[in-house]
């Protein structure tokens, strides 16, 4: 039994950056893939319905995605919290923050979660849906709602995990929940013996039973077997000081990673006006997308545990070094994903659909959309790596100035002039200026806090 977080601490303060880098990340990737084989494999068995199935389960991506936005952001607010309590070896101050940081986390998907449900109808007829795709997209959410806050409780718990410098138990978890989903995913929506045929809400069924596995395991764990979190209900005066330093990194990194699907529900509605076929493919592209970002995923959970708890130590040059480091490997190896996509679009295409105005648009998407994946790997990595310097406003303003002011202004007056084809390379445009401007802003912070230390010093 673990009596002390320091016993289940990796030190990252010392030794090579890129060993640690590479040792968080590799076991980040396997998790990851498996995690993202949920919306993907998904999507594929719904595609077995038809192109309407399909088409339904494009429009919830956004809301879904909202949701997990929620989690993502949750989850790096305790981990910039916990990694930098473990890098200034404060142990007890980093249990007390993980105790805490689980039940706003409880409490904040039950409220987001709730108000989703009671403008489900609304949102989904804002963003193009028809009243015939209204019934199908109904029968997903009523089931995957309620899952999700399960899904927000894991993601915060494996981030405590992830701040301690394990990445390998977090991934194994994933890794477990993708291939359970991926198993029950046919079973559940076509059906096996006595087990009836329940179509798309199979499917979300499939996932949230997937959830359900994974959030016992991980609290046992985390409660019972490393004592990371104390079993008994934090006091009013660590809820305060604790639950302050988390919501300060923790609700910005929320909304900025609410951006995306925000974004996305914007761009679901702009790619409507192509017709259903557009939106299958961008619903299509949205869950490739995962897949082809993988390692920058993987990176930007492993990346920030890394710069804060070099960061309480206060070795700035190690931080900058690890930021340096991830930039470049991405981009060299962004370039190697497009080339492969590219060549492979066709297939890509078939896989989801058969149906050839369908796999036209899907073409169109690989060809286009992951030309900008390496400067989107810039974008994602910068905002992580200034939410571990606890710096969640910077992300936010990046990330509101790249959905808002680039991306999709630019994506949308694309499509104005040049139709589906300006659409794609207008948001690949908008990920190059951003691109630009969040290199700039990390070493502007960078510079920041070099001088504040020399002034402290």
């Amino acid at each position: 039994m673990t009596s002390n977080p320091a016993n289940a601490t990796h030190n990252l303060v010392d030794g090579s950056i890129q060993k640690s880098l590479i040792r968080m990340t590799m076991p980040m990737i396997i998790g990851m893939l498996m995690l993202f084989t949920f919306s993907l494999v998904d999507t594929w068995f719904i595609s077995f319905l038809g192109t309407d199935a399909l088409t339904a389960i494009s429009f919830t991506f956004p809301l879904t995605f909202t949701i997990m936005s929620l989690a993502i952001g949750l989850g790096i607010g305790a981990s910039a919290v916990v990694a930098k309590c473990l890098g200034g070896s404060e142990f007890a101050r980093a249990r007390e923050a993980a105790t805490v940081i689980n039940y706003i986390s409880l409490l904040s998907a039950c409220v987001v979660v709730l108000i989703c449900w009671a403008f489900m109808g609304q949102i989904f007829t804002l963003m193009g849906a028809s009243p015939e795709l209204l019934v199908p997209i109904r029968q997903y959410m009523v089931v995957w709602f309620p899952g999700s806050v399960l899904m927000v409780c894991i993601m915060t718990g494996n981030s405590i995990l992830r701040a301690c410098g394990d990445t390998k138990t977090p991934s194994i978890l994933m890794a477990a929940a993708g291939l359970t989903n991926a198993v029950l995913d046919p079973i559940l929506i076509f059906g096996l013996g006595p087990i009836p045929a329940l179509g798309i809400q199979g499917a979300a069924w499939a996932t949230v039973i997937a959830w359900s596995l994974g959030f016992c395991y991980l609290f046992y764990l985390l409660i019972h077997k490393r004592e990371l979190v104390s079993r008994h209900l934090p006091s009013k005066e660590a809820f305060s000081s604790s639950g302050k330093d988390m919501l300060r990194i923790g609700i910005p990194a929320a909304g900025a990673n609410m951006m995306t699907p925000l974004a996305a529900g914007v761009m679901t509605a702009i790619a409507a006006g192509f017709g259903n076929t557009a939106v299958a493919a961008f619903g299509v592209g949205a869950r490739i997308e995962p897949i082809a970002t993988l390692i920058v995923l993987a990176m930007s959970s492993s990346l920030p545990p890394l710069i804060s708890q070099n960061y309480g130590a206060g070795r700035m040059d190690r931080v900058e070094e690890a930021y340096r480091i991830a930039i470049r490997f991405i981009l060299i190896w962004q370039l190697f994903v497009y080339l492969f996509l590219a060549l492979t679009a066709g297939i890509i295409a078939t896989v989801f659909s058969d149906d050839p105005e369908v796999i036209q648009a899907i073409e169109l998407f690989v060809w286009i959309m992951p030309v900008g994946y390496g400067l989107q790997g810039i974008i994602i990595l910068t905002n992580s790596s200034l939410n571990a310097l606890h710096r969640p406003l910077s992300a936010l303003y990046l990330s509101v100035a790249r959905f808002f002011v680039f991306y999709v202004p630019l994506a949308y007056v694309g499509s104005l002039y040049f139709g589906l084809f300006g659409f794609f390379a207008g948001a690949v445009c908008g990920n190059l200026l951003m691109a630009l401007i969040s290199w700039r802003t990390f070493n502007r912070a960078l510079s920041g806090e070099h001088a504040l230390m020399e002034k402290t010093a």
